[in-house]
């Protein structure tokens, strides 16, 4: 015991001392070089003129989670540090990053993390010019409060996006915190807006929020070529789920079938919560709950995709549970599967979407008028469908990115480097069926590249996939 306690000792003073240990942990991203994330901050320079911008990333997680750098702040600087702080001066077009103080007794049990004493390390390591201590912001933001020149601070007024989150859920955080009469407290993120108004009453305040959405919306290749992994990731996961599918399982187990197949491949986390859906449960969009057990004649909604290096894919299929399609799935998963490829067929650059949605609503019109439907509440669904799917003026689908429902105005034309998907619901409410498919498109020069194509759509490349020895089918539960 005393051998021990004196080891013990001998590595915390190691420690203290701030000696370094081997260790494989990477200090900063691979995946982007650090001119892609100053090539950024350049355009939100440009963007705020001679005003100051100043981002908060992410809190230290709660629990044995790991950390997740927000979404926005990761985009400018790449550097994944719990509660570090981005200034990015309008005037010098220099960038300042803030870093935490060595914590040498957390860094004996967790490893190496960059903090302001790394300063030197961090200048060359993520190209930003300056580097200087979480406690001393408040000096330098008070610097800036005395000159005259400086018009406006910036900082993101919109929710930041967080592990699996995007805009639309991250609104619902503070709206729930508020609607709650015993809690109420503002999130971390309003606390340090008004700390801000509250500091620096000098400053006009203005939303950093628009001018990174609006660069988010065009893709750089490094950003296509991580988000062509996650869509990769998420259409193996998925063909693995319609190998292993049969009656009888319960819908959890092709989640945990799909989280091994993203976590073996690299994935850091969920894109979102896997939406695993038999029967009627698939008539909620958002059904997450897992636990029912699926049966024979039901078909099955699959939509799942990883969080691949930040980046998203948003992939959605469907199948019989038995692997056989009854007469009227036939229909109508033929008639929705032959509309959703004409969708697919009539998306290109150059045109506005508005134009696109009325070809696309010809054909589609075509397709429910050629087909001798089985029931008159097929056909209702059908026209319904087509009326949900290009009915809206100007939209398609949603963007994918950093974020699964990816920020951006919608776009009135599609561009070369837009990431989107497409994903019309048909719904035949009298007998709970309700159909969905979704594939990930990237717009380039010339069209648009399907990125999720190598998974089965059709009626029969399913049915003879899932003909295949499925993973699950070779290991059954445990109970």
């Amino acid at each position: 015991m005393l051998v021990h306690r004196n080891w013990v000792r001998f590595v915390i003073a190691l420690a203290l001392s701030g000696a370094a240990f081997a260790q494989d942990i990477p200090m900063f991203t691979k995946d982007f070089p650090p001119e892609e994330f100053a090539a950024r901050r350049t355009k939100v320079f440009d963007a705020i003129g001679s005003s100051v911008a100043i981002l908060q990333g992410a809190g230290t997680p709660e629990g044995y989670v790991r950390f997740r750098q927000f979404n926005e702040f990761y985009y400018l600087c790449g550097v994944e540090i719990p509660n570090a702080y981005l200034l990015l001066d309008g005037i010098s077009k220099r960038t300042t990053l803030f870093l935490p103080r060595r914590n040498s007794r957390r860094e004996l049990g967790e490893g190496k993390l960059l903090s302001f004493e790394d300063a030197e390390q961090v200048k060359p390591l993520t190209g930003i010019e300056d580097v200087s201590a979480v406690d001393l912001m408040a000096e330098a933001l008070i610097g800036y409060a005395r000159r005259e020149a400086i018009p406006a601070l910036y900082t993101p007024l919109q929710p930041q996006e967080g592990s699996a989150m995007s805009r639309d859920l991250a609104l619902r955080v503070p709206a729930d915190l508020t609607a709650d009469p015993w809690d109420g407290r503002p999130t971390r993120q309003q606390r340090f807006i008004e700390l801000l108004r509250l500091r620096l009453p000098q400053f006009a305040m203005k939303d950093l929020s628009p001018v990174i959405d609006e660069l988010r919306v065009i893709k750089s290749s490094r950003e296509l070529d991580m988000i062509r992994k996650a869509t990769k990731l998420a259409s193996l996961a998925i063909a693995e789920s319609m190998r292993s599918t049969k009656p009888g399982m319960t819908e959890h187990e092709l989640d945990g079938l799909a989280k091994l197949i993203f976590y073996r491949n690299g994935a850091q986390g969920d894109a979102y919560y896997s939406l695993i859906a038999s029967g009627p449960n698939a008539m909620f969009p958002h059904y997450n709950a897992g636990k029912r057990k699926m049966d024979s004649g039901e078909l099955l909604l699959m939509d799942y995709a990883p969080d691949y290096g930040y980046y998203m894919a948003d992939v959605t299929r469907m199948w019989p549970v038995n692997g056989r399609w009854n007469e009227s799935q036939k229909q109508l998963y033929g008639f929705y599967v032959a509309a959703y490829e004409a969708m697919l067929r009539a998306i290109r650059p150059g045109v506005p979407v508005t134009e696109l949605q009325k070809q696309i609503r010809t054909k589609m019109e075509a397709l429910a008028a050629d087909t001798k439907w089985l029931k008159p509440e097929y056909e209702k669904a059908a026209k319904t469908f087509i009326n949900g799917a290009v009915g809206r003026p100007g939209s398609l689908g949603h963007y994918v990115g950093l974020a699964t429902h990816d920020v951006g105005k919608r776009a009135e034309v599609l561009k070369p480097g837009m990431v989107f998907t497409i994903e019309p619901a048909l719904v035949v409410p009298e007998e709970k069926i309700y159909i969905r498919l979704e594939d990930m498109i990237v717009i380039t020069e010339s069209g648009a590249e399907v990125l999720s194509d190598s998974l089965p759509r059709s009626m029969d490349a399913i049915e003879k996939l899932m003909k295949e020895d499925g993973l699950l089918k070779r290991y059954p539960k445990a109970w």
